[in-house]
């Protein structure tokens, strides 16, 4: 019954980090009932963390959890934004499974989900970004001037793009998305009744002065101080993630606003700075649950919530690395 029950674990940690069957050498250890001490176990899943396999666990967790899945739902209008196209596509979605790889191999902590100094393009993503001195097609990794407005994940292009709607923005997709898949604190859906907005296409007024109007009602008024200032931020960036100062009409972009505890913010870089000082705890908790929904497919339960404050207690002495992340999972009760 014992070396049943390391078989059944070899199959799900294989499945959790390769997205396949267990290899010889998990089965081996399964067979000896050595895989879940800790020893071996530690020593097994840095194996299959740096195993080409595990390029599977990156693609289906960043398809999951940053919704990079739902990537060709929207073609961008060719006719504004000519440049676009399935390779430059191909590259956004490669910047950001490379970039969770990183995090991954290097146990980086989750602070570079809200900024980092690196990022990875090729030719036509860095003439996206206006990063001078790139050629070729291939990915690689590049330090980011301290000046860019680049760094970290939401400010990817292929988080942009999924964001938009191929033709313009609007703060909501974008505010709710860094509230949902980066913070783990969602929104509740509009109330009925409430219309949504809609794009005023012939330019006589901004989408900031759209959700000024739609504000004054107070029931608006209380999701939309969340959702906004995200989505403000990130106004900065057009619908496949080029940077902006003005809209197609010449209307200037206001990246300002104030968020729910009252700190103001000129743009995207502060943003980030606040984030970063405020919400660290609540990023790296969503990060971890996240995984964890991932490793065992199933939503964390309210019992669950003591185990996961002792790891993530401990993760926080190290900055919440993202690979010991995993390793805390795998050993614990939760997998």
């Amino acid at each position: 019954q014992g070396i049943s029950k390391d078989y059944d674990f070899a199959k799900r940690l294989a499945a959790f980090l390769w997205r396949g069957p267990p290899d010889q050498e998990l089965i081996d250890l399964a067979s000896q009932g050595l895989l879940q001490d800790s020893y071996h176990l530690d020593r097994q899943v840095n194996r299959m963390l740096d195993d080409p396999k595990n390029r599977r666990f990156v693609e289906d967790f960043s398809g999951q959890a940053w919704r990079l899945d739902e990537f060709r739902a929207t073609s961008p209008n060719q006719t504004l934004f000519p440049a676009y196209n399935s390779q430059l596509g191909q590259s956004m979605e490669a910047e950001t499974n490379l970039f969770l790889a990183a995090l991954i191999a290097e146990d980086l902590g989750v602070d570079h989900l809200i900024d980092s100094d690196f990022t990875f393009v090729n030719r036509p993503l860095a003439q996206l970004y206006g990063i001078p001195g790139v050629s070729g097609q291939e990915m690689r990794r590049i330090a980011l001037p301290q000046d860019s407005p680049r760094g970290g994940l939401i400010t990817q292009a292929s988080i942009l793009k999924i964001t938009a709607n191929g033709t313009s923005t609007s703060p909501i997709p974008r505010g709710n998305f860094i509230l949902e898949h980066l913070l783990g604190t969602p929104m509740p859906p509009p109330p009925a009744g409430v219309p949504g907005l809609e794009p005023d296409t012939r330019g006589s007024s901004t989408i900031r002065e759209q959700l000024d109007l739609h504000r004054t009602n107070p029931t608006c008024n209380a999701c939309h101080r969340s959702i906004d200032p995200p989505g403000f931020a990130l106004e900065s960036f057009d619908a496949v993630g080029a940077f902006r100062a003005e809209y197609p009409n010449r209307r200037l972009v206001d990246p300002s606003g104030t968020t729910p505890t009252g700190r103001s913010f000129a743009g995207i870089r502060e943003y980030k700075k606040i984030l970063l000082e405020e919400n660290i705890d609540q990023v790296a908790r969503h990060l971890f649950q996240q995984i964890v929904i991932f490793a065992t497919g199933a939503e964390t339960e309210f019992e669950d919530r003591d185990e996961i404050d002792v790891m993530l207690d401990r993760l926080s002495m190290d900055g919440y690395g993202v690979r010991s992340m995993i390793h805390e999972i795998v050993a614990s009760s939760l997998f």
